[in-house]
């Protein structure tokens, strides 16, 4: 068995209620050619519950059934046969799903609308008021990185950053029910791991999250609960520590040991352990965790990139704090406190003292520029001088035709 101390994930958020978000029993899907003959059998007679608060992990190898399962929760599928109910309805009650959210394993998005314009989309199809969908847009923005660039078209954005536009519309409702396929598809490490700290916020605040996906080391970090597919069946289903534990062995970990005191240890051991079964290694960090360490070093030394920023904190309304207040009302919230504490008024500097001598000196020397004549006047006497000999000319040139 290996030793662990640390609390489960389950213990730390509050005890699942007896309400059941998601049942499914006798769960079966038949896929049919164009002459109704059986095509493949997708889901095969599957049973399970997810509770609220839960995160519940659907685990499996490609075209195992996981994602068929997903449409028919959300009833873009009808059953072959079985009964699903989603809140205590049917998945086709349409006030059930306003209680939702879902990320495709494909972002289906409009190419021409912008990060901002899609999220205003999005929150008017559940009728949130204009002031909600814009401080829901703003966080939602800031909190899956995209801030910086939305105002560009989303048919430019690269798979990744899809996948977080596509992350955030499926928010935009603040849903108590989840349900994400493959929702790190195409995201970098920085982006797996702040969807997994998203899922975890999500639980702590009793909703409930589905997660299907093929990444095992995802779903061991955040799920309470799996289930395993093969072939459209569910083959395993328990918590993380049911299926995971190995009841005969166990792990002792220290801090490095003199030899001495370590040969010691060792002997004590073998007296009932062939030395065979006996393994001494250091223990090490898993990949994410280094390369995270490795880019929040690079962010710390300010290095610029032209990529995705790291998102923000999970945003305000998704962790259960209050809306965050419009810009306008904390205009109007600094003009009000600005006019309720009026600042002294400032006392005047004393005057300089008048120097009499520069006065007279600069009044001297305005006088004359002031007696000149005007330009006006000798216009009009270049003018008249002008004529003058303008006349002689022509008197000269008509003389002689004159006799």
């Amino acid at each position: 068995m290996v030793a662990d101390l640390s609390t489960p994930r389950s213990a730390l958020r509050a005890p699942h209620s007896d309400e059941v978000v998601v049942s499914v029993t006798g769960l079966t899907k038949v896929f049919k050619d164009f002459w109704g003959r059986p095509k493949a059998r997708a889901v095969d007679r599957v049973d399970f519950e997810v509770r609220p608060g839960e995160v519940f992990g659907l685990l499996g190898p490609n075209g195992s059934g996981k994602s068929t399962t997903v449409k028919l929760i959300l009833g873009l599928l009808n059953p072959t046969r079985g009964h699903i109910q989603v809140f205590g309805h049917s998945p086709q009650h349409v006030p059930t799903k306003a209680r939702i959210g879902y990320l495709p394993e494909e972002s289906y998005l409009y190419r021409y609308l912008d990060s901002r314009e899609t999220l205003d989309f999005f929150g008017n199809l559940f009728e949130l008021p204009k002031e909600k969908r814009g401080t829901r847009a703003e966080q939602l923005l800031e909190m899956v990185g995209l801030k910086q660039v939305q105002r560009r078209a989303v048919g430019e954005f690269s798979k990744g950053m899809q996948r977080r536009i596509g992350l955030a519309q499926a928010l935009i409702n603040d849903p108590d029910l989840v349900i994400l396929d493959e929702p790190t598809s195409g995201l970098d490490p920085i982006g797996c791991r702040e969807v997994k700290d998203l899922i975890r916020a999500l639980a702590a605040r009793g909703k409930t999250v589905i997660l299907s996906s093929h990444l095992l080391a995802d779903v061991e970090d955040v799920c309470d609960r799996v289930v395993i597919y093969y072939g459209g069946r569910i083959h395993a289903m328990g918590t993380l520590r049911e299926l995971l534990v190995k009841p005969d062995s166990i792990r002792i970990t220290s801090p490095v040991l003199p030899r001495q005191t370590l040969e010691s240890v060792l002997a004590l051991i073998r007296k009932d352990v062939a030395e065979d079964k006996v393994r001494i290694d250091s223990p090490t960090q898993n990949l994410e965790n280094y390369f995270l360490d490795v880019v929040k070093n690079a962010q710390l030394a300010a290095a610029e990139t032209s990529g995705v920023l790291a998102g923000a904190r999970v945003a305000a309304y998704l962790r259960g704090d209050a809306e965050a207040q419009p810009a306008a009302d904390k205009l109007l919230d600094r003009l009000t406190l600005a006019a309720a504490a009026p600042a002294p008024a400032p006392v005047p500097a004393p005057a300089p003292p008048v120097n009499q001598e520069k006065l007279e000196s600069l009044a001297k020397a305005v006088a004359p520029a002031a007696a000149a004549p005007a330009p006006a006047a000798s216009e009009a006497a270049g003018l008249e001088k002008a004529n003058e000999k303008l006349a002689s000319l022509l008197g000269k040139k008509t003389g002689p035709s004159q006799k």
